[in-house]
Parts: C-alpha cells; sequence; structure tokens
C-alpha cells in the first residue's frame, strides 16, 4: 500500500497543475466504469448481502453513483474559479490583489463502508477526483465480492497511480489509516472513527469522518399521521434499515402512540406484504448483526418493552435460512434497553412518548449525543423553527426522512460523534482541495509609506492608532 501511495504521489507532483480536462476526464471514466457494470454490480451486492433488492441497488449504489459524478461535471468550472477577495484600504488603490486558489491536496485515502459499498466509494471520489486529487480506497471485508469487482474492473478504467483499490481485514484497515495521506475520509461507526483519528494523527492526516448516531423522528401535533408513518416506515425498512441515515427512534406525543404504530403497521404491510421471498427486500448483511439485532429486541422485552412485529403474511422466520428481518416496532422503551443506547442499524424502531409540548421532545433528543439528522414531522411553522433551531445535528430534512443526503447542493455530515467535515458538491470539491491565500505586492514601499519601516516615526502612530479603531 506504501507502493502504492508513493506511486500516485510522484505522479501527482509530476502532472501539477492539473488541467480541468483531466480531472472531467476522470470523472467521465467513473461514471462509465459503474454505468458499464451495473448489473455485475448488483449482482455482487445481493451475494454479499445473502439477498438485496436489485432495484434498490440500481437506485442507492449505481444512479446514486452517478449522480454526484454528473453535478461535479455541471459545476465544476464554477467551482475551480480564482475568487478574488478584498485587500485593506488603501492598499487596493495602490495596485495590491488578494485571491484564493483552490488547489488539489494530493492522494486521498477513502476508507468505505459495507452498507452502501459502491455509492460510498463513488460519492466521496466526485469530489476527489473534481479537485484533483489520486485515490486509493480501502473496501469493507463485509463486502468482498464488490470489493473483488472494483478490483478486477478499476484497472480498465484507471491508471494504478490515478486510483488503486485495496481490500482486507482489521489489519489492512489499520494500516491503511497509517498511511500519509493527504488527506483521509472514513465512512463507518463512531467506535472506529476513534482508531482512525489516533491513526491518522503521527502523520497530521486531516481526516473527513462519516459516522451514523440515534438519529430521531420527532412527531408534531399538526402532523399527518398517515402520511409521516409512511415516510418513516419507506426509510426505516431501506436497505433494512442499514443506513447511517436511517430514523433510529421516534418520539410521538402521548395520545397519537397507537395511530402511529398502527400507521407504521399499514405502511410496511403495503409495502411488503410479504418478506422472505419478496425481491424488493433486502437481508441483513450477516449473521453477527442479525443476531446482534435480535438479542438487543430480547433486552428490551426483558426489561419491560412491548414488541410489534409486522409480519403480514405470518411467515416461520425462524425455519428460514435467510437474515430477512420484519419491521420491529418497540415501545414502551427505557434508557436502560441497548436499543436506546447504541446505533441501532437494522429494521428495528423504538417509540417514545412525549407529553407537554415538543420541548419536551428535544430535551430527549438533546440528552444524547449529536446525531447525524434529526427528522421533524408537521406543519406548525413555529413548532419546526424550535426543533432546528434547539436541536445541533449533522442535517435535517422536514417532513421526510434520509431525503437531505440526495440533494447534491447540500453538505452532508455529521456533528462531533456523528461526524467532522463534510462533502458532496461544492462542499465535498473544498473538502478536498486546499484554498491557497495569494497576495501581490504593487511597486511601491507600503511599509515605508504606512510607517512600518523602522525608524518610526509619526506615520507610526498613525498607523498604530487607525488600526485600534473599531
Amino acid at each position: 500500500m506504501r507502493d502504492i501511495l508513493e506511486t500516485q504521489r510522484a505522479a501527482f507532483m509530476a502532472a501539477l497543475p492539473e488541467p480541468l480536462s483531466v480531472r472531467k476526464d476522470r470523472l467521465r471514466r467513473a461514471a462509465t466504469m459503474i454505468a458499464d457494470h451495473a448489473a455485475r454490480f448488483c449482482d455482487a451486492l445481493s451475494e454479499d448481502f445473502g439477498h438485496r433488492s436489485r432495484e434498490q441497488s440500481m437506485v442507492t449504489d449505481i444512479g446514486g453513483s452517478i449522480a454526484p459524478i454528473r453535478h461535479a461535471l455541471k459545476h465544476l468550472d464554477r467551482w475551480a474559479k480564482t475568487e478574488r477577495r478584498k485587500v485593506e484600504f488603501p492598499l487596493g488603490l495602490l495596485g495590491a490583489k488578494a485571491r484564493v486558489e483552490y488547489q488539489p491536496k494530493g492522494v486521498v485515502g477513502v476508507i468505505a463502508p459495507w452498507n452502501f459499498p459502491v455509492n460510498l466509494v463513488m460519492s466521496p471520489l466526485a469530489g476527489i477526483f473534481a479537485a484533483g486529487n489520486r485515490a486509493m480506497v480501502k473496501t469493507s471485508e463485509f463486502t468482498p465480492v464488490t470489493s473483488a469487482l472494483f478490483e478486477e474492473i478499476a484497472p480498465k478504467y484507471f491508471a494504478a497511480d490515478e486510483l488503486a483499490f485495496v481490500s482486507g481485514g482489521p489489519d489492512v484497515g489499520k494500516a491503511f489509516a497509517e498511511l500519509p495521506f493527504d488527506h483521509l475520509i472514513f465512512t463507518g461507526a463512531t467506535g472506529i472513527a476513534k482508531h482512525i483519528l489516533h491513526a491518522a494523527a503521527d502523520h497530521l492526516v486531516p481526516v473527513t469522518l462519516e459516522l451514523g448516531g440515534k438519529s430521531p423522528v420527532i412527531v408534531g401535533q399538526s402532523a399527518d399521521i398517515a402520511r409521516t408513518t409512511t415516510r418513516v416506515a419507506t426509510g426505516k425498512m431501506l436497505n433494512a434499515g442499514q443506513i447511517c441515515l436511517a430514523p433510529d427512534y421516534m418520539l410521538v406525543p402521548e395520545a397519537q402512540e397507537g395511530a402511529v404504530v398502527e400507521g407504521l403497521k399499514q405502511a410496511a404491510t403495503a409495502m411488503y406484504p410479504t418478506l422472505l421471498s419478496n425481491p424488493d427486500y433486502t437481508s441483513v448483511i450477516n449473521d453477527r448483526h442479525h443476531q446482534r439485532l435480535t438479542d438487543w429486541i430480547e433486552d428490551a422485552r426483558a426489561k419491560g418493552a412491548t414488541i410489534d412485529v409486522v409480519n403480514p403474511a405470518n411467515e416461520d422466520f425462524g425455519a428460514s435460512n435467510s437474515r430477512k428481518m420484519p419491521l420491529t416496532i418497540v415501545t414502551d422503551v427505557t434508557d436502560d434497553m441497548t436499543l436506546m443506547q447504541e446505533e441501532i442499524f437494522g429494521p428495528v424502531l423504538p417509540i417514545r412518548r412525549y407529553s407537554g409540548g415538543v420541548d419536551s421532545a428535544i430535551a430527549q433528543v438533546n440528552a444524547r449525543d449529536r446525531p447525524l439528522a434529526v427528522y421533524y414531522f408537521g406543519e406548525d411553522k413555529d413548532e419546526e423553527r424550535r426543533v432546528l433551531d434547539r436541536t445541533i445535528s449533522g442535517g435535517a430534512t422536514v417532513n421526510d426522512v434520509i431525503f437531505h443526503v440526495s440533494m447534491e447542493d447540500l453538505p452532508f455530515g455529521g456533528i462531533g460523534p456523528s461526524g467532522m467535515g463534510s462533502y458532496h458538491g461544492l462542499d465535498g470539491f473544498r473538502t478536498f482541495s486546499h484554498a491557497k491565500s495569494v497576495y501581490r505586492q504593487p511597486k511601491i514601499d507600503v511599509m515605508k509609506l504606512a510607517g512600518l519601516k523602522p525608524p518610526y516615526g509619526k506615520a507610526t502612530q498613525a498607523s498604530i492608532a487607525k488600526q485600534m479603531k473599531f
């Protein structure tokens, strides 16, 4: 891996400055690579998951990979323009000029997760290539078939000094994170992110962390319950809930809890009348995660929770080798349950009641770590404003879930335990670029004119007095 890094860095330095035409060519090749092999990627994803909806993979991982590349191609000329900045009076009158130039950083490391193992490689690459960088990608050991496909096809579209893929387990991941990249982006669990930061610190590598957390849904008094529950169920069951932005728990007015539970059941049944043989519904990634979710449900049950399994066809999941898991709604939850302490990352949805107005729900959100997203449902603009103002999260969607991540012109990222830094669109271009300040001094001796050159005198005192004014 170090040899690959050194080769990429040497090629990068030799090519500077990296023309926009070369960057656009890399972006087009990246999109072509995914489009040419869309069917194979869908097959690989399904094999890795045990079963994954083909249509879902086309939307989230194939189309979802091409969209940010297309956006970058459309806007790169504007993003890369030199920005003129103001100079202090009267230097501008004397001919001084200031500007910001956006330069590529060099070689960017990408540590990708297993839940969207194509999209969460290609979406960062859109910003990385747009900014003029080279990239090394460490794929997830949980999706080995998809990882092998990347390693097979990438050399047909990219030289190794432009883009390289490596795979392997935790030892490879640790060694990868310790490489002296010019930037490192990691998408994954908060616990692992702490080790990533430690590894990167030895070389002072700037790091972008895209993590997760317990993203809440706050249901306002004015919310349309049928619409709310349909959209929450859709987001929670997409990819079987294995999404960093999945609604993790719901906060509902006490009087509406029954209606919310019933609405979720109806919505899940309408989308997935059967599950085991339903090609639209995705499996849990592996046995360990399936067991984890099962254990957490049993932990909640043992501590007094009410468990509602949405199983419209009364299928026997225990007799199946499938890792498909039905939507499981958990009510009467308490803080001592594991479901309310850890990010769930699966089709299990706790519901908590609140009373006394939306401030009670806000207080419950703020008692936990800052989440990747907050979702508010309701038509009360004052209440909506209060939720947005009084909670701190990576992003927010109003009257739906997850959608803000698909807006290419919005920065995507977390805050605190849910992440560090952001990317997508212009913000991704700037994350993976170095903003270089450039100042051009006029021919006149500015230091002498301003009294800043010894021997000091009246002009110096005048300049100091001017500086002190506010």
